[in-house]
């Protein structure tokens, strides 16, 4: 009874997740973050110690936009601590969305003048509300609308 003693033992030990506690993998992911680069030993500084981070596949440093683009399998918030270890204490998650993904650039809150050119500060009040008033207006006098010309 040896060989089934081991055939059971080994059934129940590999395919009992109860029993077997399964690790989470990390998923692939950009990490964004927006740190104040002066010369190129805080940009040295900061790739070598993103770098050296586990899971971290690509390391990219734009002193232009002051951003620091990381890929890999990598918590965003421990790329963030990483990076304000270096002496970069005002560092953050990238704050900024491409122009052209919000309805109402100009908002108070979404317009920032030290935002990098094609891009504005993420806000709730940029964001267009479905069903909302404008949408209504703008609908109103779509071309598309049928019943434009009875209006006008």
């Amino acid at each position: 009874m040896g060989a089934l003693d081991f055939l059971s033992d080994y059934f129940s030990n590999n395919f009992d997740v109860s029993i077997r506690k399964r690790k989470k993998h990390k998923v692939m992911q950009t990490v964004n973050i927006k740190v104040k680069i002066d010369c190129d030993g805080c940009e040295r500084k900061i790739k070598n110690a993103v770098s050296s981070m586990k899971g971290a596949k690509s390391v990219e440093v734009n002193r232009k936009m002051n951003k620091v683009t990381v890929s890999g399998y990598v918590d965003p918030k421990k790329v963030l601590k990483r990076v304000q270890s270096t002496g970069k204490k005002k560092a953050e998650l990238w704050p900024y969305v491409p122009y052209t993904m919000v309805a109402y650039p100009y908002a108070a809150g979404a317009y920032d003048k030290r935002a990098p050119a094609g891009f504005v500060r993420k806000s709730e009040q940029a964001q267009l509300q479905p069903g909302g008033t404008d949408d209504k207006l703008m609908s109103l006098f779509s071309d598309e609308n049928p019943n434009a010309c009875t209006i006008m």
